[in-house]
């Protein structure tokens, strides 16, 4: 059996509709808020359908020289168009999320997103913080 990681898939979020963006600052001051936000279909729209959706996305730091991450959002998208018709239902969920965080240090930001068809999918970002 194959641990989990080895499930995880990688892309560049130009190219791939699944891959999560992260969009933050490249660098923010130390211990003031800012926003970070994470989401799909930016460059490519992903479907969001009753047969195809992203169920949820999660957003972690990473902090330099540590070994586990901090989890600092978590979203799920539950409307996608479901219906009792096989017309597609009165709402949507666009798959995407921000969260307000304060850093003390700098790292790496990490979104993991899940599509109920193409499996987990995660992207990474390097964030810089000033003193």
């Amino acid at each position: 059996m194959s641990d989990f990681s080895a499930t995880i898939q990688n892309a560049d979020w130009k190219t791939e509709k699944h891959a999560p963006v992260i969009d933050a600052p490249d660098s923010v001051k130390a211990d003031e808020f800012f926003s970070i936000t994470a989401g799909l279909g930016k460059a490519i729209a992903h479907p969001n359908t009753v047969q195809h959706y992203i169920a949820w996305i999660s957003l972690y730091f990473l902090p330099k020289d540590a070994k586990l991450p901090i989890q600092l959002a978590h979203a799920e998208f539950k409307a996608h168009g479901d219906s009792v018709t096989d017309q597609p239902g009165p709402a949507l969920t666009n798959p995407s999320m921000t969260a307000n965080v304060k850093l003390a240090k700098s790292g790496t930001l990490q979104a993991v997103a899940y599509c109920n068809i193409h499996g987990v999918w995660q992207s990474f970002k390097a964030i810089q913080v000033e003193a």
